[in-house]
């Protein structure tokens, strides 16, 4: 949203990023559909005049059992590491949303992801949608999490959005293990890269715009 207008940009942001139905969409929606092709990723359109914002329908990241789709950006990686901390896609474009001083106000998705977010700030509004149970999940029923969603939307919009705020690490430490060797090996090549085991590399930097760069090139 933009300050002084009540525009709502959607990044459809899933697989092919052309999953959704504009058509069915309020006629003050614009959507991005596609993938622009650069480092920003899935916040590709963001910038700092946005107010806020939500992030809907997202999965635990790889590495963790939180919802049968767990992954990280794609299924080429077992999990991606920041500071030590498994990274979530949340938790990636959450760190994008920093980058440019845009608070995340919202999100929905399985339970463990949206205690990750409370971790991260307390204030984020979550809807738990469903927990994962093996290669299951307990889902709540469709209209109830639409229900709650606007619910919890109009709420936060209600709200100070300054107190969302997303505050970035000094440094960043990034570490990628990937399901085959050779990823490993070829992503060893990015410049600040190393390769720290027959399937992990690691890269450093102070900027996060140089991780997402990392990212958007090696993983």
């Amino acid at each position: 949203m933009r300050q002084g207008y009540t525009d709502i940009l959607i990044k459809d942001a899933h697989n092919t990023a052309r999953n959704l139905d504009p058509s069915k969409l309020p006629v003050q929606v614009k959507i991005m559909r596609g993938w622009a092709k650069n480092p920003y990723l899935m916040m590709a359109g963001l910038d700092e005049t946005f107010d806020g914002v939500m992030f809907i329908g997202y999965h635990s990241a790889g590495g963790t059992n939180g919802n049968p789709l767990a992954h990280t950006m794609n299924t080429k990686n077992e999990y991606v590491k920041i500071n030590g901390q498994i990274a979530s896609e949340f938790l990636i474009n959450a760190y994008t949303s920093g980058l440019f001083n845009v608070p995340v106000l919202l999100i929905s998705g399985d339970k463990q992801l949206c205690e990750e977010a409370k971790k991260l700030n307390p204030h984020i509004k979550t809807v738990e949608i469903s927990e994962g149970i093996g290669n299951a999940s307990i889902s709540i029923h469709p209209e109830l999490a639409i229900k709650e969603i606007n619910h919890q939307a109009k709420v936060v919009l209600e709200d100070d959005l300054s107190k969302y705020s997303i505050e970035l690490p000094e440094h960043f430490k990034v570490e990628i293990a990937f399901t085959e060797h050779f990823q490993a090996y070829q992503g060893s090549f990015y410049p600040g890269a190393k390769q720290t085991g027959p399937k992990t590399v690691e890269y450093n930097s102070y900027n996060y715009l140089d991780v997402l760069k990392f990212l958007f090139f090696v993983l």
